[in-house]
């Protein structure tokens, strides 16, 4: 070999001499690239438990004091656990192992008179934390709590902001310059009052937030629910119906509840779960549109709907899921936002408290039940109760007998209003869903989740969230995707998305959105059947992700925080570029 190459350099030399001129040397080599990240891996490197008996739910980080912020509401407070001296270690025993210390923020009783009740959601930005409250009267409108003084470890209360009814999520602009806050607002138990949902945007100024927060209502597209349920919503409610002596009737204002909020500094992208629609608000105006999500249709997907003790995936033509997301989070390709959501669903079921059976009918009540009280509104059944229309799909779906079981809505699958249903719809699509701008489906993970974690785990798929029982969920919405989050390693866009009743979190490539794929799973959890959370199996029923980039982590490398609400734990997963 060093022969032949001799030989060719002479040959370069004679055929240069030959020419009137020859190329000079070769230049030294330039600095090497860096390496292109081409998967990644997770592994626990730190655990606590806030809590025994469960509710470590909503997540935040603070990167200047490398402080994580979680609601326990189990306590009513806020857990402050130090992350500064983590390694890069992995736990020996992530089930039990604890490693991390936290001390507890109190928070405030009542506000302006008003009492408080649980906190249901946190923000950090800056110097600013903000934690929303409700009131403990079904019928007041909540609070955003304010402290100051993260940058020193010391956050101090600085004043409460009235929001709308039932604060369930709020969220800072990537400025910090304005706070949103989606407001529910449930109806009571019996529907006696329904407040209205809302968002709330409350403006912050030199890191002060105002006094006041300018509410956003839906009372534009009253009388518009026929047009809306053509784009694919869902208006499940007791409207017409009597209770306790009230005839009930219900706006579309009334029955929008916003669920999680997702922000630009310019746009903010709020999912109406339990109505399988998007608001999207532009935040110079606070004008507001609303988007139908539509269906999935599961026909030619694998799909389990039978409890049977084992994996039993079937193909359903006739069946759909009704997306209703419930965390949606967004990122930029092309310089353009796209949007992702966990496809959790959510039933309407509301109970209220009455002397005995004859009290719960003599009010107008659908069931009663000794535990839980009189029924006042429910829309969900199982699929084999609804009256299939002859010659239907349902008809065809009810025939097979396999997922007779399977919980669906009776507001959808009527075509003509006859009392006699042609399809049948479940909650949740099982699955997560990238969304361009204008609310089209660009990716889908289909049938992945299922699949998935049953090929991993066998016939102890479709787990509970406190006990272990396999197959214990699938005629009810399966693994249930609700948390969900979404960071960059290196060059490439993950997305990562909590199980919450299976407990695990999967992880897929989102870098191109139109080329999006499955890259990994994990999970922290003994699924040794009849074990129960008690028993101290690992971290069950993720409510919470927080990705937290390699420039703000105190190992140098991402990390991604998971809080636990059933377990009551927060584990720290590390991230490795492979």
């Amino acid at each position: 070999m060093m022969m032949l190459k001799k030989s060719l350099v002479s040959l370069a030399v004679v055929s240069c001499l030959a020419l009137v001129g020859c190329n000079g040397d070769d230049g030294q080599a330039g600095q090497a690239g860096a390496d292109a990240v081409t998967g990644i891996s997770l592994s626990p490197v730190g655990r606590i438990v806030l809590n025994a008996n469960g509710a470590a739910e909503i997540v935040q980080y603070h990167a200047a004091s490398q402080t994580i912020y979680a609601i326990n509401s189990s306590d009513d407070s806020v857990e402050m656990i130090d992350a500064s001296g983590l390694s890069s270690e992995a736990l020996t025993a992530p089930l039990s192992d604890s490693n991390l210390n936290a001390t507890a923020l109190t928070l405030p009783t009542e506000a302006n008179n008003v009492v408080l009740g649980g906190a249901n959601s946190i923000a950090v930005s800056g110097d600013l934390m903000a934690v929303a409250i409700e009131a403990d009267d079904q019928a007041n409108n909540g609070y955003i709590v304010f402290y100051k003084g993260l940058n020193a470890g010391t956050p101090v209360f600085l004043n409460a902001v009235e929001v709308g009814n039932l604060p369930d999520m709020v969220t800072f602009t990537p400025d910090g310059s304005k706070v949103l806050v989606a407001n529910e607002g449930e109806p009571s138990k019996d529907y006696s009052n329904d407040p209205e949902g809302s968002i709330a945007v409350i403006n912050v100024t030199d890191g002060t937030p105002a006094d006041t927060a300018t509410l956003i209502d839906f009372t534009a597209f009253n009388g518009m629910q026929n047009e809306l349920e053509t784009k694919g919503m869902h208006f499940p409610n007791p409207a017409g119906r009597t209770l306790n002596g009230q005839v009930i009737t219900t706006t579309v204002a009334q029955d929008l509840e916003p669920e999680y909020i997702t922000t630009t500094n310019q746009m903010a992208y709020v999912t109406l779960q339990e109505n399988n629609g998007l608001a999207i608000v532009d935040l110079s105006d606070n004008s507001v549109k609303i988007i139908g999500l539509g269906f999935k249709d599961w026909a030619g997907l694998n799909f389990d709907g039978n409890e049977d003790g084992s994996v039993s995936f079937g193909q359903y033509d006739g069946l759909y899921g009704v997306y209703m997301p419930d965390t949606i989070t967004s990122f930029t390709w092309n310089g353009a936002p796209f949007l992702i959501t966990a496809n959790e669903g959510d039933a309407r079921e509301y109970f209220f408290d009455v002397a005995d059976e004859a009290a719960c009918i003599a009010a107008g009540g659908q069931d009663y039940d000794e535990d839980d009280g009189c029924l006042s509104f429910s829309e969900e059944l199982k699929l084999k109760k609804l009256t299939a229309a002859a010659g239907s799909k349902l008809e065809v779906l009810q025939a097979g007998g396999e997922i007779d079981g399977l919980r669906v809505t009776n507001m959808l699958g009527d075509d003509n209003g006859d009392g006699e249903y042609e399809t049948a719809f479940a909650y949740g699509a099982r699955s997560f869903t990238i969304w361009d701008q204008n609310g089209t489906v660009v990716f889908d993970s289909a049938d992945d989740i299922g699949r998935i974690t049953a090929a991993i785990h066998g016939s102890a798929f479709n787990n509970g969230d406190d006990e272990n029982e396999g197959d214990s969920r699938s005629e009810n919405k399966g693994a249930e995707p609700e948390a969900l989050t979404v960071g960059m390693v290196g060059d490439k866009t993950y997305a990562f998305i909590g199980l919450e009743r299976m407990g695990g979190i999967m992880v897929y490539d989102v870098s191109n959105p139109y080329n999006s794929a499955f890259e990994s799973y994990v999970i922290n959890r003994d699924l040794t059947e009849g074990l129960e959370a008690g028993d101290g199996i690992g971290d069950l029923a993720p409510e919470s992700l927080v990705f937290v980039a390699a420039a703000d982590s105190p190992t140098n490398k991402p990390l991604l925080l998971v809080g636990n609400e059933v377990s009551g734990s927060l584990t720290v997963w590390e991230i490795t570029a492979q």
